[in-house]
């Protein structure tokens, strides 16, 4: 494993046994649940039933399988660069039609049929990988889903976020990767996308984008940056 992957794997296994940074939930993400509330409403069941199956990339817990399993008694895939967080995944998902497995998102999935796939979450896990990395997983995620088949991508939206600002000048990640930072506090890689644009440009040959949902400007009440920004897209594989 490359010395970059150790980091993040250790990092996440360290914040599943013992949360320090990051508040870990076991609910539904409700991002998730407006999405699935926006496919119901566009399509009905069709991506959201018992025959259809949905990966999740940088699963965590599975709290988010979980949910469409139990809701719409869809199958799962998850993957997750945690083995703990794996471990919490089995245990919670006891019964339910979805299989984990412990592994980077960066590669290829090759366990997974062509077109086999209704749904796709890239929910805050891409951004950890490089640019080739990322390209890369988009090209599995347009191979593996079906055709109308759903990406539900969330990830850092450097626009109106002066934190994100702060830390691609101070901390940039170097080797040509624009828009990337190293954590100061982490440790870690970390992308952040320019604006809904650039996510446009990024997906839009492969993908038509159905809706770009933002979060607010997070400011205190004296203008100094709080929480971070981030962007959740709805994208329909073309």
């Amino acid at each position: 494993m490359m010395p970059r992957m150790k980091r993040q794997r250790d990092f996440w296994n360290k914040e599943y046994k013992d949360p320090e940074h990051l508040a870990l939930s076991t609910a539904v993400s409700e991002d998730l649940e407006k999405f699935t509330r926006f496919l119901e409403r566009a399509e009905g069941k069709l991506h959201l039933n018992p025959i259809a199956l949905a990966v999740d990339l940088g699963c965590g817990n599975g709290r988010n399988l979980i949910y469409l399993a139990e809701r719409y008694g869809m199958r799962g895939i998850g993957y997750d660069i945690s083995d703990e967080a794996i471990k919490q995944a089995q245990q919670l998902s006891e019964g339910l039609p979805i299989h984990y497995e412990a592994r980077s998102i960066d590669g290829d999935f090759s366990g997974i049929k062509d077109g086999s796939v209704s749904l796709v979450l890239d929910m805050m896990s891409s951004h950890f990988l490089k640019r080739a990395a990322r390209e890369h997983l988009r090209d599995e995620i347009v191979r593996i889903l079906r055709p109308g088949g759903w990406l539900f991508f969330k990830s850092f939206l450097g626009e109106g976020d002066l934190n994100a600002q702060r830390m691609l000048k101070d901390y940039p990640a170097g080797e040509g990767e624009d828009n990337a930072y190293i954590h100061p506090r982490l440790g870690v890689y970390e992308y952040v996308w320019r604006d809904a644009d650039a996510i446009r440009e990024f997906f839009e040959p492969y993908f038509e984008v159905h809706k770009v949902d933002k979060s607010h400007r997070h400011l205190t009440k004296h203008g100094e940056p709080n929480k971070r920004r981030t962007v959740a897209v709805y994208l329909q594989k073309q």
